[in-house]
C-alpha cells in the first residue's frame, strides 16, 4: 500500500468527499435555476466556505469542492447560475471558524457555507447561520449531539459517530466482557457519541462502572 495514504487517510476519503458536493451543488442551483432561467443571464450565487488551511485535511476538502464545481459545471453547462465560492480560514479554532462565518455571513451575504470541519466548530456557527436564515452544510462534523440543535439551516451530511457503536459492541461481545471503560475527550466530539456507546454496550449485557474523561489541551 502507498505509505502516503497510510500517513493520510484524507487521501482515501477524497471521492466520498467529492460525491458529497456534487450532491451539495445540485441542491444549491436547483434553489437558484427557477431565477435564471426567467432572466436568461448568468446568476452568481455567494457560497462560503469554512476549513482549518492549515491542516492538510482543510486543503483536501477545498480541492475537492474545487474539483466538484469543475465537474459539476461540465456536465451541466446549460446551468445559467454560478457559484462564487468565498473561502476563510477557520485557523483550527471554535473562535476563528466562528468569526470566519461571521464575515461570510454579514460581509459577503453568502446563501450558504460549507463547513466547519469541526463539531464543536459547527455547534457555534449553527446558532449564527439559524439567526441570519443561512444554509450551513457540514461534511465532516460527525458528533451525534449535533442532531439535538433541530436547527433548519443545518445539514450534517456524513454519517454520525453514533454508526460506530455497533461495531464497537460486537467487539465487545466476541470477547465476552462484561465490564467497559469509555476514554473520550472532554468536548462536544467526545461526549456526543458516550450515551450511544452506553446503550449499543447495554445491549450486549456489558455495563460501563466508570468513565474517563481527557481534557481537551491533553497531549
Amino acid at each position: 500500500m502507498n505509505m502516503n495514504i497510510k500517513k493520510n487517510p484524507t487521501i482515501i476519503l477524497a471521492p466520498f468527499i467529492l460525491l458529497r458536493f456534487l450532491f451539495f451543488f445540485s441542491w444549491i442551483f436547483n434553489m437558484a435555476a427557477a431565477a435564471a432561467a426567467v432572466e436568461n443571464t448568468k446568476i452568481p450565487v455567494n457560497v462560503g466556505v469554512v476549513v482549518d488551511l492549515d491542516a492538510p485535511s482543510g486543503k483536501t476538502y477545498l480541492s475537492c469542492i474545487k474539483m466538484a464545481l469543475q465537474d459539476f459545471y461540465a456536465s451541466h453547462a446549460h446551468f445559467n447560475t454560478r457559484l462564487v465560492l468565498h473561502t476563510r480560514n477557520s485557523n483550527q479554532t471554535v473562535v476563528g471558524a466562528a468569526a470566519a462565518a461571521l464575515d461570510l455571513i454579514k460581509n459577503v451575504e453568502v446563501q450558504a457555507i460549507l463547513g466547519p470541519e469541526t463539531s464543536m466548530q459547527a455547534s457555534f456557527v449553527v446558532n449564527l447561520g439559524d439567526e441570519a436564515h443561512v444554509p450551513i452544510v457540514s461534511f465532516s462534523a460527525s458528533s451525534p449531539s449535533l442532531a439535538s440543535l433541530r436547527s433548519p439551516y443545518f445539514f450534517q451530511v456524513t454519517q454520525t459517530d453514533s454508526y460506530q457503536v455497533k461495531a464497537i459492541s460486537s467487539i465487545v461481545k466476541n470477547f465476552g466482557w462484561r465490564h467497559v471503560v469509555p476514554i473520550y475527550v472532554d468536548n462536544t466530539f467526545g461526549e456526543g457519541v458516550i450515551p450511544f456507546l452506553v446503550d449499543a454496550l447495554q445491549e450486549v449485557d456489558a455495563h460501563v462502572p466508570y468513565r474517563s474523561v481527557i481534557p481537551p489541551i491533553s497531549n
